[in-house]
């Protein structure tokens, strides 16, 4: 991928979004070295990091997926829908075969993984800062598979079948969270979670609670979701 000069060292604002701390101190003084840009707000909620986004105004927000209560594709869903003007790059160690796509329809400017090298992810801040999309090689190659030929019947294509909200559930299910605590981390009532949880059953053709259990914590183990 060309580089393109960023314009740096020169009032860009970058607010992290993420869970683990040492992460975010490791990134911020990646962004600062490499960049010249400064960090001016942390938070690992979507509640603490939309009031940041309304207070500080960054030029380009690095969000997980995975944070405290709701997920990363909901921030970006909040962002859209208020037609905020902020660039975002996903930045998160889940598989980009399943959140690239979503990501992206959510509003991002670009998903990359955290297992990149440090170069990459610098490369992925500039682009994104350009105003274009980053995309990986991979993950280009495989939404070019997607638009040419249908998928197999694997595990995977059975995901893609689950909406962002369900997917969210399904994890924290594997993560052996009961309804009650899954509602109250994203401020859901019991009976739409246990909706989501009929939809997810049927979507994934499983017969029982056990079973979907069975299946959340064994997809949870095999993807660090």
């Amino acid at each position: 991928m060309k580089k393109t000069e960023v314009k740096e060292a020169n009032g860009y604002k970058v607010l992290l979004v993420e869970d683990h701390p040492m992460f975010r101190e490791h990134l911020g003084q990646l962004i600062d070295r490499d960049l010249g840009m400064s960090v001016c707000g942390e938070a690992d909620n979507i509640r603490d990091a939309m009031r940041l986004i309304l207070e500080t105004k960054p030029d380009i927000a690095i969000v997980d997926i995975t944070l405290h209560g709701s997920s990363g594709l909901e921030l970006l869903k909040d962002i859209k829908a208020q037609g905020l003007e902020i660039n975002v790059l996903v930045l998160s160690m889940h598989d980009e075969e399943l959140y690239a796509e979503r990501a992206l329809r959510a509003g991002a400017k670009g998903y990359i993984t955290k297992n990149e090298a440090s170069s990459e992810v610098i490369e992925a801040i500039r682009c994104v800062m350009r105003g274009d999309v980053y995309a990986s090689r991979q993950m280009t190659a495989k939404l070019l598979e997607r638009m040419t030929q249908k998928r197999s019947n694997s595990e995977l294509a059975g995901m893609e079948t689950l909406a962002d909200r369900e997917l969210e559930v399904f994890q924290m299910l594997g993560r052996g969270k009961s309804t009650r605590e899954i509602a109250q981390t994203l401020n859901l009532g019991e009976s739409t979670v246990e909706t989501y949880r009929a939809r997810i059953k049927e979507k994934l053709q499983l017969r029982s609670a056990a079973e979907l259990y069975l299946r959340a914590g064994q997809w949870v183990r095999d993807h660090g979701a």
